[in-house]
């Protein structure tokens, strides 16, 4: 299995959120992962981090923000040249994928969670 080095944005250390399920499944999975989130934690032995540190060699950015948050990192993840953002449900935004295809970035709107346990990540 190819290891993905992931971003996930929208960090939580609360089990009960999606982006804590993708994190525990992306490590299973073998995947590197980083996440940004509101709050510092701990997830899955992946230390949640609350700025935006700058970032190379990343495969995906799956997005657990919805629109208006997802506005101060466009610049952010266009810097960073991921080969793909993952929109995942409620994140969706015609906006940045503009931005994000204008600049090369693969757009793909789909449940990250799904992906992994279908071996489509």
């Amino acid at each position: 299995m190819k290891n993905k080095k992931t971003l996930v944005l929208g960090a939580s250390k609360k089990p009960e959120k999606y982006a804590f399920k993708a994190i525990s499944m992306l490590v299973e999975k073998g995947h590197s992962v980083l996440a940004i989130g509101s709050n510092t934690g701990d997830v899955a032995g992946i230390t949640i981090r609350t700025k935006a540190i700058p970032l190379k060699n990343i495969d995906t950015v799956t997005l657990y923000l919805n629109p208006v948050r997802q506005r101060e990192y466009y610049n952010y993840i266009i810097e960073t040249k991921p080969k793909r953002v993952v929109f995942n449900p409620g994140t969706e935004n015609p906006e940045f994928y503009q931005l994000l295809q204008s600049n090369g970035i693969k757009v793909e709107v789909a449940c990250t969670l799904v992906l992994l346990a279908t071996n489509q990540y």
